[in-house]
């Protein structure tokens, strides 16, 4: 297998925090995946009616906040009368709907936000007053989305922080063949500007070729979502992954770390 020597160590990044541990996209979960020697957390955002950008994964709060209000037809005081914690164990009771100020205030200094942007490009100028509000050293954050027009929007408005376009795979049953290819999976990336491809964790797909593929067409860097099996994270970080994305962020850690240690030096 092809080793790739990439300028930096792969970062581990929190998969909507510690998802595993504590209820995801909370400040607790967040504050965990710190604890547990997370690089990076990676959150799911939304822009409200009254247009702040808060944290949470699905277009309503019916999941994780009992209640069903659609984010984008409501108010943050409306969406902070909810908690979203308790879905998770009763010890989580009262967490409330992150805003990108709080996420950034308990921010150790040198870590990575990773935001996913569930929404079409209407968010990124509200995002990008958000950034300059609160004075965020976007130089450790990365932007990414599955929505290609977005990613394009926050090149034109924000060209100098990273962004990453997101895709999964679908396989048809009849020809064995997976979509999107590889072709088209470049092309994207070329069309909207992505400084690289957020790719779901399928190793049938991302293949060390693949990856040489990815870079012999100048797009240099990757990350995977979501990996919470040791071997398939050291598979990514043998191909010279930018990150990978996990709900188990101490258990990867460790993982990697004590593979670390059995070469000999």
């Amino acid at each position: 297998m092809k080793s790739h020597q990439h300028k930096s160590p792969t970062r581990i990044i929190g998969h909507r925090g510690a998802s595993y541990d504590a209820p995801e996209n909370t400040l607790a979960a967040f504050e965990l995946a710190w604890q547990q020697a997370a690089d990076g957390v990676e959150g799911d955002f939304h822009v409200t009616r009254d247009g702040y950008i808060v944290c949470i994964h699905d277009y309503d709060t019916q999941r994780t906040g009992g209640q069903r209000l659609v984010i984008a037809d409501s108010h943050l005081s409306q969406l902070q009368l909810l908690e979203y914690g308790s879905w998770k164990a009763a010890q989580f009771a009262g967490q409330p709907m992150p805003r990108v100020a709080d996420i950034v205030a308990g921010m150790p200094k040198d870590k990575w936000l990773v935001m996913e942007l569930k929404t079409g490009p209407e968010i990124v100028a509200p995002l990008r007053q958000e950034f300059q509000r609160h004075g965020l050293i976007t130089n450790r954050v990365l932007l990414i989305a599955f929505d290609q027009r977005t990613i394009a929007e926050c090149k034109r408005q924000m060209p100098d922080v990273a962004a990453h376009w997101l895709t999964d795979y679908k396989r048809d049953t009849g020809t064995g063949h997976w979509s999107p290819t590889l072709d088209e999976v470049i092309q994207t990336i070329q069309s909207c500007g992505a400084d690289g491809l957020g790719t779901e964790n399928r190793t049938e797909v991302v293949t060390p070729q693949y990856i040489d593929s990815l870079r012999n067409a100048g797009i240099d860097q990757f990350h995977v979502w979501t990996v919470d099996d040791a071997e398939q994270a050291k598979y990514y970080r043998e191909q010279g992954a930018w990150g990978i994305t996990t709900n188990r962020p101490a258990f990867i850690r460790n993982a990697l770390t004590d593979t670390l240690q059995e070469i000999p030096t």
